[in-house]
């Protein structure tokens, strides 16, 4: 149980603040407030300019561990000698790219007294976007047509099927909104370069765009939902400000998905809500999104909660949050020292 223990030590991974931030930053700050103070985080990095490397006021210290297409027995490898040096007793991975191979190691990270508290294989893969067409049909969930293609002569059946604009989208992140079959192809030509094949072309839904932040306890119940709608969006399509929301509908279907998948974990759903109001999930992303410390600011600490229940401990689920809490993200330089850049570039540790 957390609160017998003197120090407990989690470590995070998605320490990246890029203007598509990771949500490793914004899981630690929520950790920090709701978990004693005696909290050591350990930090999992890829590469060397991630900030929340050098934010020694959030992470104790750092390691970096293999990309994901290096594999799992890479990655056991590095948790094991990590582990030995911070004995580890939680890991909440952030990043989609990586949960397969955390996902996978989950039984061995157990023998080792390392806890997670991730979806099964089936459930992630379930809800990939390759596969979303699909999942709401089997679960009456209203999502836009899609197909999955291999080569750009397949974008001229999606035109003729959907119409313009197209939404052409990465297997593992970002979208393009395509107007003219030039611009399907070159988004398919990036897409694919960046993430690889398949490549998914969606049903364009306009309306406005909501995302809800869930967690589940991995029986179908639903423990905290906050629903939150964007006020300002980057480019690429990213809340850079959002404001919490009060509307039943939204928890009802968030409900709904808890108790189809029993989810276990963290995930986001993307909304767009048209304006006849009907709420068509555009994405559901398998962990929690970069502006999860709302959750802890509207009064459902959501990475807190999962930790608690990592470590062994009943939550009941959450009833109430405050409506009308806005987030906005902000940037700032942070100053630190070369050596410390060579300390983690050289040893891989910091």
């Amino acid at each position: 149980m957390l609160e017998n223990k003197n120090i407990y030590t989690i470590a995070v991974t998605g320490l990246n603040a890029i203007d598509s931030p990771g949500p490793g930053v914004a899981v630690i700050r929520a950790l920090r407030d709701g978990l004693p103070k005696s909290l050591r985080i350990i930090g999992l990095s890829y590469e060397t300019l991630e900030p929340g490397i050098y934010m020694h006021d959030l992470v104790d210290k750092t390691y970096q561990i293999p990309y994901p297409a290096a594999g799992t027995d890479n990655l056991l490898k590095r948790l094991e000698f990590i582990h030995e040096k911070e004995n580890i007793q939680l890991i909440i991975p952030n990043f989609d790219a990586e949960l397969y191979g955390f996902i996978k190691l989950g039984p061995t990270l157990k023998s080792m007294g390392i806890a997670t508290f991730l979806p099964t294989l089936e459930q992630f893969d379930a809800r990939d976007k390759i596969n979303l067409y699909q999942f709401g049909l089997k679960y009456g969930l209203t999502v836009p047509a899609d197909k999955i293609i291999y080569s750009t002569q397949e974008l001229y059946a999606c035109a003729e099927a959907f119409g313009y604009p197209l939404v052409v989208k990465g297997k593992y992140y970002d979208a393009i909104i395509a107007y003219t079959m030039e611009q399907a192809e070159k988004a398919f030509y990036k897409l694919s370069a960046k993430w690889g094949m398949p490549i998914i072309v969606q049903q364009f839904i306009t309306g406005t765009e909501i995302n809800i932040a869930a967690l589940g306890d991995g029986n179908g119940n639903a423990i905290s939902i906050i629903p939150m709608r964007k006020l300002y969006i980057t480019d690429k399509g990213k809340a850079w400000a959002g404001i919490t929301l009060e509307d039943p509908a939204l928890i009802d279907l968030a409900k709904t998905f808890m108790q189809a998948t029993k989810w276990k974990g963290g995930c986001e759903l993307e909304i767009m809500r048209t304006a006849s109001g009907i709420p068509y999930i555009m994405e559901i992303n398998p962990r929690f999104p970069a502006w999860i410390y709302l959750t802890a600011g509207a009064g459902q600490n959501q990475p807190a909660a999962l930790a608690k229940m990592a470590l062994g401990e009943t939550i009941e689920p959450y009833t109430d949050y405050e409506v009308g809490k806005i987030f906005i993200r902000y940037s700032w330089d942070h100053i630190t020292d070369v050596k410390e850049f060579q300390q983690i570039s050289g040893f891989g540790e910091l």
